[in-house]
């Protein structure tokens, strides 16, 4: 059985039902030639209760990250950096840096962003609702960050374009695993000698988002899009680049305070691998695993947000269908489901969630179950996550 992951941390926003940070302390002011220093943080409390067809004993309510954020802003300039420190067993046993970047600002619209970055590669950094995310977060295609330049525009048609090259991938930082120690779901090199050790490398990506305004009026918003993902994937054991050609289309429709994302694509990887060339070896949150090279993934994300239900208080509840359909005829398609409840009062959420997978690695699976599949079995999750920021 693979490393149980107590958190597939998405952080502080969701899609759809992003909160603001409020929180933090701020030197200066953005408005400034000298700019603006914010410092904040978030602590989260975790309580799971699992039903994988066998006897857990972590039934228990526990420390699950601590979190430190850096961010700089000016007319012109600006930077973010954000330090995670997970609690597995002990203390810090996980820890990780999700992302650390500096931007220009062009003018209003455009601006140019490097370093470590989240990649512009789907309708945004998430593509849900949901805290846990859906399964396309642990295939390495929504909420990744990788190493290099972004450069955003906006044309007057509302028409939003992304366009990117990353030299690699985010790295691996401390934890118990070889090369898995991340928290962006990348290729790796595997503990084990049979499976595959890989690098993926010099990653073009394009995106577009347009804004469907002949649909538009003042309840109702709608866009759609699309994105594109091209890299280079060095193999470590037979000396030879494979590839990855990787495309998603996407959709949003905001009615009021009803929010629907769809979201769906077709990945293809070549890994020149001579053993496992239908799959390839990820690595994330300190765990390894393997991915089908080829198949496509959907993701279904809904959501409806009431606010101030009480003072300020805000409830939104959501629904989220994910899956990859495999093409290999042997392997089985997985699938993560989730349905949840966000409780949003000042700084603190908390999101109530229950899911319902299978062939899901994080989720009652194994190491194998991204790839040729588990027992197909339904694997029951309740997540519960508090989330203070401060």
């Amino acid at each position: 059985m693979l490393k149980t992951i107590n958190i597939l941390s998405l952080g502080l926003l969701t899609l759809g039902m992003s909160m603001p940070v409020m929180a933090g302390i701020t030197f200066g002011s953005a408005e400034s030639e000298t700019g603006a220093l914010t410092l904040s943080g978030t602590l989260r409390v975790n309580y799971q209760d699992k039903d994988y067809g066998e006897d857990v004993s972590d039934q228990k309510i526990k420390l699950d990250a601590a979190i430190l954020r850096l961010a700089y802003d000016s007319p012109d300039w600006f930077g973010k950096t954000e330090y995670r420190c997970y609690q597995y067993d002990t203390l810090c046993d996980f820890s990780t840096l999700v992302y650390a970047y500096a931007g220009y600002r062009l003018n209003k619209t455009n601006h140019l962003t490097v370093g470590l970055q989240p990649i512009p590669f789907g309708p945004g950094r998430f593509w849900d609702s949901s805290f846990y995310a859906g399964i396309n977060n642990t295939m390495g295609l929504q909420d990744i960050h990788n190493l290099g330049v972004n450069y955003h525009f906006e044309m007057p048609s509302a028409t939003q374009f992304d366009l990117a090259y990353f030299a690699s991938d985010g790295g691996n930082y401390h934890g118990q695993s070889k090369d898995s120690a991340r928290y962006s779901a990348n290729m790796v090199k595997s503990s084990d000698p049979l499976k595959t050790n890989l690098q993926e490398k010099n990653m073009w990506m394009a995106r577009v988002d347009q804004e469907l305004k002949f649909l538009n009026n003042d309840d109702l918003k709608v866009s759609a899009g699309a994105s594109y993902w091209y890299s280079q994937i060095e193999n470590h054991k037979t000396a030879e680049n494979g590839s990855r050609n990787t495309w998603a289309l996407f959709n949003r429709i905001n009615y009021k305070n009803l929010n629907i994302v769809l979201t769906g694509g077709r990945q293809s990887i070549t890994n020149k691998d001579d053993l496992t060339a239908d799959r390839s070896g990820f690595g994330s949150f300190d765990s390894e695993y393997d991915i089908a090279n080829q198949g496509y993934f959907y993701t279904v994300d809904s959501s409806y947000r009431f606010d101030h239900v009480r003072g300020a208080l805000s409830i939104t509840p959501y629904l989220v269908f994910s899956g990859f359909d495999k093409k290999q005829k042997q392997f089985q398609n997985s699938q993560r489901n989730i349905a949840g409840l966000a409780w949003e009062y000042k700084n603190t959420t908390l999101y109530t969630e229950y899911l319902m997978s299978k062939n899901d690695p994080f989720v009652g699976g194994r190491s194998s179950s991204l790839a040729k599949g588990d027992d197909g079995k339904w694997n029951k999750l309740l997540n519960l996550m508090l989330v203070y920021n401060f």
